[in-house]
């Protein structure tokens, strides 16, 4: 098994995960029209609970549904979560019908090449990504070296298994080394013999190590992230009043209101003229940001936070959609139209 295989969660994390389980449960019965996001939230909650058959449930409850809307990754999810409680040859057959009806979204291969990995499986997890490389990055993205972020686990994930095997550098993994955003070389983060510096005496290694596990973490982080929407974040008024009164070295990234929602629009509009799609938004309050803080060990004065917090609220559900329809109440606040507050430069 891999080392990033999580532990079993303590008993009060894991009644956590199932009462945030059982909430999500609640709200998609009242939202039917947005059951399956919920659903597959609750079900990602149930696993981390340890309570597997619970979210196997759920992935079977979805999969019978006429209106379900993407089968293939429930399915991977599917497959992922059985081979962890001993179901592997149903995980397995899952996987290889996975495999031969070559879904279009590059989510369920990565799903799917990530669970024969973390079981050791390591030829078959370097062909399942190649073959989802094969059919999913078109000779023009290769050539330009940029294909588009979605795609990114595919090629470092099987740059991965890559240093597992031992194999030599090919075309795909040059160009995962273009597309990596770490800061630290693949080479190194995904060098089998890294771990070996866990235990030795030396402070030097040590440090190095935590480095490289820091911008591998980094790197996780973002990729988890963009199922969800990509999202800005914003703090009404009285919030942003509230957080520089109880941080005010956060004055050097928000240094007057008026600039903090001018470089929201701005932003979002950077990141749709790239090609960025699904964008939202997501409001920050200081209590939240503050708990999130304790979560991660750090401090609210943290910058590196921000994004991080956005990115959570995020995955959480918590993003509205950008930008608003014309006729829509702007996400500032303000209380008038999109069209005629700031979405009127459009």
């Amino acid at each position: 098994m891999r080392p990033d295989t999580p532990a079993t969660p303590a008993e009060n994390e894991s009644a956590d995960h199932v009462a945030e389980a059982e909430r999500l449960e609640r709200t998609a019965a009242m939202y039917p029209e947005d059951a399956e996001p919920l659903l597959l939230q609750a079900a990602a909650h149930y696993e981390l609970a340890g309570a597997r058959e619970r979210a196997t449930a759920h992935y079977d409850a979805l999969l019978a549904s006429p209106d379900v809307q993407d089968p293939a990754l429930i399915r991977a999810l599917k497959a992922s979560n059985l081979w962890e409680y001993g179901h592997e040859a149903e995980a397995r057959a899952i996987i290889t019908g996975i495999r031969t009806t070559a879904p279009r979204e590059p989510a369920p291969w990565v799903i799917a090449a990530e669970s024969l990995e973390s079981h050791d499986e390591l030829d078959q997890a370097h062909e399942t990504f190649t073959e989802a490389l094969e059919l999913l990055i078109t000779q023009s993205e290769r050539e330009s070296g940029e294909p588009p972020y979605a795609k990114h686990p595919l090629l470092l994930g099987r740059h991965r298994v890559r240093r597992l095997l031992g194999a030599s550098h090919d075309d795909w993994d040059a160009l995962a080394d273009r597309v990596n955003r770490a800061s630290v070389s693949l080479d190194e983060l995904h060098d089998p013999k890294r771990l070996w510096s866990l235990g030795s005496s030396n402070p030097a290694d040590l440090r190095a190590e935590i480095t490289r596990l820091r911008a591998e973490l980094g790197s996780y982080r973002e990729a988890l992230s963009r199922p969800f929407p990509v999202a800005v974040l914003h703090w009404p008024s009285t919030e942003y009043a509230e957080l520089l009164s109880a941080y005010p070295s956060l004055t050097s990234e928000y240094p007057s209101y008026e600039a903090h929602l001018s470089s929201i629009e701005e932003s979002l509009r950077e990141l749709s003229a790239s090609g960025t799609g699904n964008l939202g938004i997501v409001t920050g309050t200081v209590p939240s940001y503050e708990a999130f803080a304790a979560s991660e060990g750090s401090s609210p004065e943290d910058v590196s936070l921000l994004p991080q917090y956005a990115t959570t609220l995020a995955a959480r559900g918590r993003a509205a959609t950008w930008p608003p329809a014309g006729d829509g109440g702007c996400w500032c606040g303000s209380g008038t139209s999109y069209a005629s507050c700031h979405g009127a430069t459009a």
